[in-house]
């Protein structure tokens, strides 16, 4: 070996772990490396500034109007006292008596509890993600399963819940594992349907992270098809979404189905 090839433990130039220039994971400050306690990238590109360039680019994207708009989150503060008011109506108009005991505090109850269950129009963006989004060299598949869910039906206002499956394929970025979940109950966490959450939940993942492929699978059963209408308690509901190489390439897309498939029913606790 030549004084001056490249090796993978040595000290010389273009080793992997060494001390000198041209390392990937060393203590040093020349060119090159990844994971040091240096500020450059191989390409002299400053790590810590590109990385600040991210986030900067992000919170100014979660707080356009656009942004906000199309993924509704620019809703007004909940009016308590006006739900209340309405839910007192309401009493009286199905013949009870608003000021009966057990009936006293409902409007108010009500109320709190819209304001609670709606909260998903009202989440920050910002703050849900805190910049938890992470350079990682890993362009395999990461799925986030049997995640629990409840929503409320627009057309009827009752409740409906289930579990959702979420897939993505990095582009040299992953993102913190409890932001999954947040994200599902931000568009749970609102007047839903179904269809809609399950498209909202893909597109937001697909413009935080622009990953290769984002897929969801959303399963849930629905209060106004079990206790009013049909009355079917044996029935529930799938819906899917598939954005980028899960859309693009079957076998991409089969190998998520069976990840999700195999691990039904299963737990780790």
């Amino acid at each position: 070996m030549g004084a001056n090839t490249p090796r993978k433990n040595g000290n010389g130039n273009g080793h992997k772990n060494g001390n000198g220039n041209g390392h990937k994971n060393g203590n040093g400050n020349g060119n090159g490396h990844k994971n040091g306690n240096g500020t450059y990238g191989h390409d002299g590109v400053d790590v810590q500034a590109t990385e600040g360039d991210i986030f900067g680019q992000l919170r100014d994207k979660f707080t356009s109007e656009a942004f906000l708009r199309t993924f509704e989150l620019d809703l007004p503060e909940v009016d308590l006292p006006a739900i209340a008011d309405a839910t007192r109506e309401v009493l009286t108009a199905v013949g009870e008596n608003p000021d009966r005991e057990g009936l006293q505090r409902t409007p108010q109850r009500v109320a709190k509890a819209m304001a609670e269950l709606l909260q998903g129009y009202r989440v920050n963006p910002s703050k849900l993600i805190n910049d938890a989004l992470f350079e990682v060299e890993y362009d395999d598949m990461v799925i986030v399963r049997d995640i629990p869910y409840q929503s409320l039906c627009e057309h009827h206002m009752l409740p409906f819940l289930g579990k959702a499956q979420i897939a993505y394929i990095p582009n040299g970025k992953v993102i913190g594992l409890s932001k999954i979940p947040r994200i599902v109950d931000m568009f749970a966490q609102r007047l839903q349907v179904q269809e809609r959450m399950t498209r909202q939940i893909a597109e937001f993942i697909d413009e935080v992270l622009q990953p290769k492929g984002v897929a969801v699978v959303l399963d849930g059963v629905h209060m106004c098809s079990m206790i009013r209408g049909v009355k079917k308690h044996g029935s529930g509901m799938t819906t899917s979404s598939m954005l980028g190489v899960f859309r693009s390439d079957d076998r991409t897309r089969a190998e998520f189905m069976a990840h999700i498939h195999r691990a039904s029913g299963q737990s780790f606790m």
